[in-house]
């Protein structure tokens, strides 16, 4: 009796040690919904913009395996080392270094693009979405995580007045957007950790 309760206790320990570890991952349930928005699968060929510290990216090299690839980039100097080295590490993920008005990735080399937090940042929205749309292939998806703006933040330096503060109104993104060629897709306003999701296409000739 004494060994089947110390066996009962050791189970609850090690799930009381698991949860917190499982609940400290912010990105997989974005990840996984991602994935199936933009139809993921062995061989796609996805990019991700201002990847940061590449868990994204990762995530994603994992899913489109050997056969796919990821394109990564960042405008940050350090973070893009930091992706490079993630590149150099897994075969099939290309860091590239970003600019404010360019992906800088091959014209019509993605499948599906996606970025999370990163719109609102835009110094050159109407640049950047010029280049998103060459960046994809005809009848690819842009998928645009981000947030409304906080009450009483301040607006991030060199971006337009029309962001009302530190994100954006998803209005104005998809206005921005559609006007370089995209049509939405789907918008998803229940998106894990309070952000929404809009998904464009780029429509086939």
């Amino acid at each position: 009796m004494l060994r089947r309760s110390l066996l009962v206790v050791s189970i609850l320990a090690l799930g009381a040690f698991c949860l917190p570890c499982r609940a400290q991952d912010p990105f997989q349930q974005e990840a996984d919904q991602l994935a199936s928005l933009l139809q993921w699968h062995p061989g796609s060929v996805v990019g991700e913009v201002g990847a940061g510290g590449g868990q994204l990216t990762l995530d994603t090299a994992e899913r489109v395996g050997a056969s796919g690839k990821v394109y990564t980039n960042e405008l940050d100097p350090q973070k893009l080392t930091g992706l490079q080295k993630l590149a150099g590490d897994h075969s099939n993920v290309v860091a590239i270094q970003g600019t404010e008005s360019s992906t800088n990735f091959p014209a019509g080399c993605c499948e599906s693009i996606f970025m999370r937090l990163v719109y609102h940042h835009f110094t050159k929205p109407a640049e950047m979405d010029a280049s998103l749309f060459r960046s994809l292939r005809p009848g690819g998806r842009l998928a645009v995580i981000d947030e409304e703006p906080r009450p009483g933040s301040s607006i991030p330096d060199g971006v337009p007045k029309n962001r009302m503060g530190h994100g954006i109104p998803q209005k104005v993104l998809i206005d921005e957007i559609t006007r370089a060629g995209f049509k939405v897709e789907s918008a998803h306003d229940d998106w894990p950790n309070q952000l929404y999701c809009v998904v464009f296409t780029k429509p086939k000739p």
